[in-house]
């Protein structure tokens, strides 16, 4: 798989691999739940803790912010900042995300009023970010936290850094507080625990794979590395495990496991070249895995799967898997 493709997964690895040594047992600070380690874990609570505004926070990753007043122009230098937004009634002041083209955020039309940071996710520009004025610019630690410096002094910089379903609730509180819109925040996450705890009920007996890269050289999400797949021990049977930032499977030993269901993600970088399972298909192992035999590849939207990570974004993973998994 080309390098970028492992970059755009490879943070979400290195930061739950630290929480894990570092937490293991705690109670989720924004939450209010016992951190559970990957799998099904206990089933999960719709109960929702009020959230009162304020102009100080401070994350479960232990990043404080703090602003003079509620942030109402805000660049988005990665989807779970714009899946936020969404969901508390915003749109980012510039983006340089594609899901808010999604139609169940803007939708086409209304996205492409928001601006596009130049540079792309690994390198934004930060004279094109200051020009938008903004009173808060978010991003990922480990791929925008070299941008701090340039910021300081003229903007605040939140970098967050999700492993988990938990996380995403997590940030998702801390901006309804920062922003003030904390009705919309709870009912977000309301939504969102009830769909979970509605699909854990219904939970298949059937084998789940999410598989994701560009070419043949695919790689497989794991609940240790990628909040999506952290929801499929809670749905399916997902025996899936990190092997590792490098590591990952082969096609003999998803054959050997008897994949019942198979989701794949297609990342492109630059103009689209194709479906990834399509590039799949002319290794002739693919078409003895049983979801290939039966017609259960599903090609889903990486921007919503691989990248939004938010409540929104997940809501729609489960919508999605729990109708495939029937």
């Amino acid at each position: 798989m080309p390098r970028t493709a492992l970059r755009v997964r490879r943070w979400a690895a290195i930061a739950v691999l630290g929480g894990l040594l570092a937490g293991c047992g705690t109670e989720n600070a924004d939450t209010g739940e016992p951190a559970a380690a990957a799998g099904a874990g206990a089933r999960t609570s719709t109960e929702v803790r009020p959230i009162e505004a304020a102009t100080r926070i401070t994350d479960a990753k232990g990043v404080t912010v703090s602003l003079p007043k509620p942030p109402e122009k805000i660049v988005c230098l990665v989807a779970l900042c714009d899946d936020i937004l969404v969901e508390l009634g915003m749109t980012p002041t510039a983006t340089n995300s594609q899901v808010l083209a999604h139609p169940e955020f803007l939708g086409k039309e209304k996205a492409a009023k928001t601006p596009v940071v130049p540079g792309g996710f690994l390198s934004p520009e930060v004279e094109a970010i200051l020009a938008h004025k903004p009173d808060l610019v978010i991003g990922l630690e480990d791929t925008h936290g070299k941008l701090a410096p340039a910021l300081k002094g003229a903007t605040t910089f939140w970098p967050l850094q999700p492993g988990s379903w938990q996380d995403s609730v997590g940030y998702l509180r801390d901006l309804a507080a920062l922003t003030g819109r904390t009705a919309q925040g709870e009912k977000a996450e309301k939504t969102f625990r009830t769909r979970l705890a509605e699909a854990e009920q219904q939970k298949s007996d059937k084998t789940a794979l999410i598989i994701y890269g560009s070419d043949e050289n695919f790689g497989v999400a794991t609940p240790e590395t990628d909040v999506a797949a952290g929801l499929f021990p809670k749905i399916s049977h997902y025996p899936w495990k990190s092997r590792g930032v490098d590591g990952s499977y082969s096609l003999e030993e998803i054959l050997a496991r008897d994949v019942d269901v198979l989701f794949v993600e297609t990342l492109s970088f630059g103009a689209p070249d194709g479906k990834l399972s399509d590039k799949l298909a002319k290794n002739p192992l693919w078409s003895r895995i049983p979801a290939v035999k039966n017609g259960k590849v599903i090609e889903v939207d990486s921007e919503v799967w691989a990248k939004g990570r938010g409540t929104r974004s997940l809501g729609l993973v489960l919508d999605e898997a729990t109708a495939a998994l029937r």
